[in-house]
């Protein structure tokens, strides 16, 4: 995770995007990316996207994935570890019956 996180970095500061990637528009691009994704599945059942669009859906997964990793970087959040926490809370929260 560290090193596409590097590689991500050194990609956003190689064209001097740093300035623009703060949280508030790191936030605002996980949303738009996001619904780029939703779009693929708009007016489909979700077996007729991913048949017509799957490469799409995973380069718009991808773009997410990425916003989400720098606003991670940016706040120093490790999300491995906030998921595991997320997960645990969820557990007690919906537990199984």
């Amino acid at each position: 995770m560290k090193e596409l996180i590097e590689k991500i970095t050194a990609f956003r500061d190689e064209r001097g995007w740093s300035p623009y990637h703060n949280e508030k528009d790191l936030a605002i691009s996980i949303a738009l990316e996001a619904n780029e994704l939703l779009e693929n599945f708009q007016w489909r059942s979700s077996e007729e996207a991913v048949a017509e669009n799957k490469q799409n859906i995973k380069e718009e997964m991808a773009d997410v994935f990425i916003y989400l990793l720098q606003l991670a970087e940016k706040m120093e959040v490790d999300l491995i570890e906030e998921a595991s926490k997320k997960m645990e809370k969820n557990a007690i929260k919906y537990p199984v019956r």
